[in-house]
């Protein structure tokens, strides 16, 4: 009788272990899309186009970081309840905290200009809108997207957007069912090598640009976002556990997605000419295999810009709060990131140097987020028991170091007009 007891017991744990497991996934998903937005879609058919498979291994490279970083996220909003923004707001003076916002809101419209012209690009090549037309209509539906952010609806919110991400997904991956590459040449692009100074600049470009500033910052909000006022959390431990799950297999894909794109490019755009900007490598596509794979690549890249700029505005919003401890109308932090792009869908003759540009800002904002999750992880007031030891405090180092350092370094290329 007690053995009964006991197994009922255990499967009773089994069983609510296995909920609250499945309670817990999601919030990283969300944060993934920061890592398939239209800028990784140019960075990664460039290089596919350029260099064939020689790169791979910085993608592969770059995930294994981006799981490090988005999980020490995690880890620092479960164990202190309160986000990156909101612990930086509560040890700075009220002019560090303004000064730090107005680099963070730089950082936010830089990134939503990249993800607002790729969505306009993309309605351009399936509709045939002019850019200011489709930048108007990104803007109009991932503001519908964000009403749902929050409260009892956040829950929606992020099963729209991980479906928006298995729409990226299948449209990014699609072209490799219809020309599948050579198993030999995708294992050869595992073996670290470059072939001159340009494909060096390319692998710092891939490596540097890999963890986007806002997705630090909000990875933090939306593993306490994830439960509504009043719903029953899992413990920490048992929170940590399901975050490092939830981290793995978010990036698993949005790392899947990018080697497609390279794949992609490799075996089927290897030497074309105006394969360097977004349009034009849709263009190549159309021509190499057919327009069901051009349109459907489209479609992903719409996907990829209305996920990514909603998840954009999330963060700006989380941003405001944390630091001016202001809770604007996520309407309002909308329409200040959204008219800046507009701005330059306007103006600018060439979308794309606007997106080059756009990632030299983000570099500038890198320092900033991932410095501070450095020193806190590593404080034992802040994080008590879980703080990390001397071993993951070593690795962030280096990890932190290296992509800090890389990206100084595209700044400087870029401002000398080499990269």
């Amino acid at each position: 009788m007690e053995k009964e007891r006991q197994r009922a017991r255990h499967e009773a744990g089994a069983s609510h272990h296995g909920h609250s497991l499945a309670s817990i996934l999601g919030p990283a998903f969300v944060a993934a899309v920061a890592y398939v937005d239209p800028g990784n879609v140019a960075a990664n058919v460039t290089s596919g186009a350029r260099y064939g498979y020689m790169l791979m291994w910085v993608l592969v490279v770059a995930n294994a970081m981006s799981v490090l970083i988005q999980y020490q996220s995690a880890k620092l909003g479960i164990v202190t309840g309160r986000s990156l923004p909101e612990l930086l707001g509560s040890r700075m003076s009220d002019a560090g905290r303004f000064m730090f916002f107005m680099q963070a809101e730089v950082i936010a419209i830089a990134t939503d200009l990249a993800e607002l012209i790729g969505g306009a690009i993309a309605l351009n090549l399936l509709f045939g809108l002019p850019l200011f037309a489709g930048g108007v209509v990104i803007g109009i539906v991932s503001t519908v997207l964000l009403m749902f952010e929050g409260g009892r609806t956040h829950r929606l919110f992020e099963k729209m957007v991980i479906a928006l991400l298995l729409v990226i997904t299948f449209g990014f991956i699609a072209g490799l069912l219809i020309a599948p590459p050579a198993p030999a040449d995708v294992l050869g692009g595992l073996i670290p090598r470059f072939s001159n100074r340009d494909s060096v600049l390319m692998a710092a470009s891939m490596l540097g640009a890999t963890v986007m500033p806002h997705a630090i910052y909000l990875h933090s909000t939306l593993v306490n976002d994830h439960y509504a006022g009043g719903e029953e959390r899992p413990t920490t431990r048992e929170l940590l556990h399901g975050s490092k799950i939830d981290v793995f297999w978010a990036l698993v894909l949005a790392g899947t997605v990018n080697l497609a794109l390279l794949i992609l490019a490799a075996n089927s755009l290897y030497g074309m000419k105006g394969t360097d900007s977004i349009s034009g490598a849709q263009h190549a596509i159309v021509s190499v295999l057919g327009p069901v794979i051009g349109t459907i690549f489209s479609i992903g890249l719409l996907a990829s810009s209305l996920s990514s700029t909603s998840v954009g505005t999330y963060a700006g919003s989380e941003i405001m709060h944390g630091l001016l401890r202001i809770k604007a109308p996520m309407w309002a932090c909308r329409i200040v990131t959204l008219v800046p792009g507009l701005i330059v869908l306007w103006f600018a003759p060439n979308p794309t140097e606007a997106l080059v540009i756009g990632q030299v800002i983000l570099s500038i904002g890198i320092p900033f987020a991932i410095i501070p999750l450095l020193r806190y992880t590593h404080d034992k007031k802040l994080m008590g028991k879980y703080v990390d030891g001397p071993i993951k405090h070593a690795v962030f180092i280096a990890v932190a170091a290296l992509i800090v350092a890389l990206n100084v370094l595209l700044i400087v290329l870029t401002l000398l007009g080499v990269a």
